[in-house]
């Protein structure tokens, strides 16, 4: 099954897709939260929900006309991965991690599709990286096994972790660099886990900049898997409902390139993942 959030004026809303239809969860079966955060903390069961408003005769809309919204529009938490594929951390000069390399992002950062990224007033450097999202369906208890981990995950998306990559390396941290205003594209679909392999693996996952193939791997490529990932994090911190998982970027980035490849206003960037969908986001400037 799959969902999207769309914008009812300026109200995000979480919709149940039906082919090139949408309809709003909440209008068509009263009770379950308008928020996807929300409903998923309340426990309710979205892939029955969302079945019963398909089967119901609510009211549809055509989702190519609908403004998106960042699928998760506030998680409590965006935690994200650095370096999980090899290819990635060779081309920057690093071995492979033992441990995951995890940096936060913030909702001020989010983006739906095809709204455009915004290169800064302060740097031209901005870099686009192709990632699979993870989404959490329930709270995760805390030193919860691998084996039982995925129980967890309520469906992947699509993320653009597009970097201001001078700012990235100002500091030993990576914050600050990740967190520019109008640069995490997140979208345009989330897919239930039941309908993709455990853990999202095996997807080709691409990168295409005004159409040319920029990155291009599998996400059985990934150093850590999901089901680790999740295991090492609850470790540490509660996951709850509505926390997102970004799952790191392959080699082809625009820095590692020679010469290196800076997004620029007029441009389209693209990311791709297998059976999920494509993620489109034009750049432009930053108003003066």
């Amino acid at each position: 099954m799959r969902f999207v959030t769309y914008l009812r004026g300026a109200q995000p809303r979480l919709a149940v897709v039906d082919a090139a239809s949408i309809i709003d969860l909440a209008d068509a079966r009263p009770g379950v939260a308008a928020d996807l955060r929300a409903a998923l903390s309340a426990g309710a069961d979205l892939r029955l929900e969302g079945a019963a408003a398909i089967a119901s005769g609510a009211a549809r809309l055509e989702l190519a006309e609908q403004r998106l919204a960042p699928l998760v529009p506030e998680p409590g938490k965006i935690i994200c991965l650095g370096l999980n594929y090899f290819d990635h951390a060779k081309e920057g000069g690093r071995d492979k991690p033992d441990y995951p390399w995890f940096f936060y992002r913030g909702k001020s950062s989010l983006l739906p599709h095809g709204e455009p990224a915004l290169v800064p007033k302060v740097s031209d450097k901005l870099d686009y990286e192709a990632e699979l999202a993870v989404v959490i369906g329930a709270r995760v208890p805390r030193h919860v096994e691998r084996s039982r981990a995925l129980e967890f995950v309520f469906g992947y998306s699509c993320f653009n972790d597009i970097s201001v990559r001078d700012y990235q390396k100002r500091t030993g941290q990576w914050t600050i660099g990740k967190n520019f205003d109008a640069t995490g594209p997140f979208g345009p679909v989330l897919v239930t886990a039941d309908e993709l392999p455990p853990g999202a693996s095996g997807l080709h996952i691409e990168s295409r900049l005004n159409g040319r193939v920029m990155q291009s791997a599998n996400t059985s490529d990934m150093i850590f898997a999901v089901d680790e990932t999740i295991h090492l994090l609850a470790q540490c911190m509660t996951l709850d409902p509505g926390d997102v998982i970004v799952m790191g970027t392959p080699g082809g980035v625009g820095q590692s390139r020679t010469p290196p490849v800076w997004m620029k206003p007029g441009d389209t960037i693209e990311i791709e993942v297998e059976r999920i969908g494509v993620l489109r986001t034009p750049i432009e400037a930053e108003a003066a």
